[in-house]
């Protein structure tokens, strides 16, 4: 049985999880400022970029951890090439940083166009957690391009939890905006008092704590982490670590000890293990298995944080099981 005390030192830094999430919580905040005074957000990146193969690792592979990227392969002698682009590159503003386009110049960039295998321009691919996903070929109808582009991001988002950061299509440019000062938030004491309850094992008033915040604040990055975490603690406060591994050791299609072991390798700062063992269910099982081993596995990304580069790994190994 675990300790009551069991602590999560080396898997997360509770220190840290306010700076991590700073990001995150100032796009979710700008979002629900748009959507309460039907303004645009302020500026978060560029919405259209040319990449070409010196840029692709970062502008489209790195990229594709934090947003959906959409590729548009075009030629300058390609006429509905003419077509699709300004439609794209329109859409992209229009959705206002839930997905971003890059747009690829196939004779400048013959080694993309083959990596791709496309057969012929234009051609629309999106890339998502690292993995190409093809979209669609030729100057689609913008009705069914729009029904395209919903799903790639309702997928992003929920399969993923990769959801882009919201932009002002009016304040595009080539400097990157200062970051206005963050004000202090008002459940900095309710947060202190979330962390050491969690960190003196009362894991049922730490979660209690997180939630309270929460009803109020829903985007309050340090709480969703805090009750990730906390909760992860409480499912495995009274398993018995060496029953849940024989059981996950004896029954490979048993996803629920599969999933406790995952738990618990988490628990033991075995992160990589964890992720590892989750993906592995999800590709070879469907149904509400491959749910909910997909949405475990979702849960402990939040437990240590978006921006971790095991996440990053993860996300990209669950993508290619998926699609």
């Amino acid at each position: 049985m675990q300790p009551r005390n069991m602590s999560m030192s080396g898997v997360v830094d509770l220190a840290a999880v306010k700076a991590a999430g700073e990001a995150k919580q100032k796009a979710e905040q700008a979002r629900a400022e748009a959507a309460r005074t039907g303004q645009a957000p302020a500026a978060g990146g560029r919405l259209v970029v040319d990449v070409d193969e010196a840029g692709f690792q970062q502008e489209i592979l790195q990229r594709s951890t934090e947003v959906p990227v959409v590729i548009d392969f075009w030629a300058e002698w390609c006429e509905p090439c003419k077509q699709l682009g300004p439609l794209l590159e329109r859409l992209a503003a229009e959705y206002a940083g839930k997905f971003v386009l890059a747009k690829i110049d196939v004779d400048s960039n013959q080694a993309l166009f083959q990596q791709f295998g496309v057969q012929g321009i234009p051609a629309v691919f999106a890339v998502v957690a690292g993995q190409p996903i093809p979209l669609f070929q030729g100057a689609a109808p913008e009705a069914q391009i729009r029904q395209v582009l919903d799903q790639l991001v309702q997928a992003a988002e929920q399969q993923f939890g990769i959801v882009g950061a919201p932009v002002d299509p009016a304040a595009q440019g080539d400097e990157e905006p200062a970051e206005a000062p963050v004000p202090a938030g008002p459940y900095d004491a309710l947060l202190e008092a979330a962390t050491q309850a969690l960190d003196s094992g009362d894991l049922g008033g730490a979660i209690q704590a997180y939630k309270n915040v929460l009803s109020d604040d829903p985007a309050n990055p340090e709480a969703k982490l805090g009750l990730a975490q906390a909760e992860l603690l409480y499912r495995v406060q009274d398993l018995d670590p060496q029953a849940v591994r024989k059981e996950a050791a004896e029954g490979p299609a048993d996803v629920q000890a599969q999933i406790r072991a995952a738990d618990l390798d988490l628990v033991g700062g075995h992160v990589e293990d964890a992720f590892g063992r989750l993906v592995d269910v999800v590709k070879r099982t469907a149904g509400d298995d491959r749910e909910a081993a997909r949405v475990r596995l979702l849960e402990l990304f939040e437990v240590i944080g978006s921006d971790d580069p095991r996440v990053v790994s993860a996300r990209t190994a669950l993508a290619r099981v998926l699609f």
